[in-house]
Formats: structure tokens, C-alpha cells, sequence
């Protein structure tokens, strides 16, 4: 099953976390790249010209914001962050942002999806198609996910991992998301008391 981007928000038993995987049949030759507190999808060397074909494939998809970490699947990451930044809540931040900039307008009305977690545990999670908005707070001490195609509502999720790598990885190809097809790169955000980024 294909389900586009996909990402992920909230806790283990060894830390809060957010996730985010790109998947693609269009534009599968892109990689992320990842600092101190954000991380960012661009196309590989040689295929730079791919964002005159679709702006929506390079991007910020994680960004740390004082003790939140914002993950989403287009330029909202940076919106998101710089609202919560200014003082506004998680879930206004998220939904401000995607009712703002609305679905993508691409060949595919591509939704936006974004969630956040913070290192207390809490995590909100939505998405703006072109028929609907959704943003949920996600149960303390579980873990929710949602993609651009399919799975278009949160959906609770057994997602098992103790560090940022081990969540780029369970995201990639592991427990749920093992069955989702052409995975291209994943990355994280995991702390428990500090946040870290990892990419695949």
C-alpha cells in the first residue's frame, strides 16, 4: 500500500518522539539532512532541478522549537514552529498553519499533515485535505501516525523505539510501516530529556 509521506508523534517507554518518512513514486531522489534542530528533506546531487518541476519536494520537515519538536511534510514545519515560538499553543500553531496554508496544490491535492511533541509528553497530530481539517491531541503515552494518501486520519500506532535512530528506523520499515511501500528516507526526533535527531 502506498501512502506517501507519513510521519509520526508521541511516547515510548523510553522517550517522546516525532518521525517522518518520505516516500515517493515521482521524486524518490531525495535525501535528509539533518542539525542541531532541524532537519530537512533536498533533492541528492545532480537532481537540484527537480524543485522547478515540484516546489513541494525540498523542505524543513523537523524543526525544534525550545522543548517542542514539529515534524510535517512541507514548508508548515516552519510556520508551525515560528507560532509557538511567538507564544501560541501546540494544537493553534498546528491548526492556524494548516487552515492558512491549506492542501498543496499539486496534480494530486496533496494534504499537509504535522504534528508536534513536546519533552512532557504532549503531542497533537493533524492534517488539511481538500475536504476536511483534522487536529487531534494524541493520548498521553501513546503514539499516533497519518499520511498524505490512505491513512488520512490519525491512527494509534504500536511504535517501538528507545533513540532517534531506532524511531528513523521503525518509521522506514519496521512494525506498522513495514508493509508501506516505496520508502525513499526517513528521520526523528527522540528525547527524554533532550531532544536528538536522527535521519536514515
Amino acid at each position: 500500500m502506498y501512502l506517501g509521506r507519513i510521519l509520526a508523534v508521541g511516547c515510548t517507554e523510553k522517550g517522546n518522539f516525532v518521525a517522518y518518512r518520505v516516500s515517493s513514486r515521482s521524486f524518490p531522489n531525495r535525501m535528509v539532512k539533518t542539525f542541531e534542530d532541524r532537519a530537512a528533506v533536498v533533492p541528492k546531487e545532480g537532481y537540484e532541478t527537480d524543485v522547478f518541476k515540484n516546489p513541494y519536494i525540498a523542505y524543513n520537515c523537523i524543526r525544534i522549537v525550545d522543548d517542542v519538536a514539529v515534524v510535517s511534510n512541507g514548508a508548515h514545519t516552519d510556520i508551525i514552529a515560528e507560532k509557538i515560538d511567538s507564544g501560541m499553543n501546540i494544537r493553534d500553531s498546528i491548526a492556524f498553519t494548516l487552515l492558512t496554508m491549506d492542501y498543496e496544490k499539486d496534480d494530486f491535492n496533496t494534504p499537509r499533515i504535522a504534528g508536534a511533541t513536546t519533552l512532557d509528553g504532549e503531542s497533537y497530530i493533524g492534517i488539511v485535505t481538500k475536504d476536511s481539517i483534522i487536529v487531534e491531541k494524541v493520548n498521553t503515552d501513546e503514539c499516533s501516525y497519518i499520511s498524505t494518501y490512505e491513512h488520512i486520519k490519525p491512527n494509534y500506532v504500536d511504535f517501538v523505539c528507545s533513540s532517534a535512530d531506532e524511531a528513523a528506523q521503525f518509521i522506514f520499515d519496521r512494525g506498522e510501516f513495514e508493509k508501506f511501500t516505496n520508502p525513499v528516507d526517513s528521520v526523528a526526533a527522540f528525547a527524554d530529556k533532550k531532544w536528538k535527531i536522527a535521519s536514515l
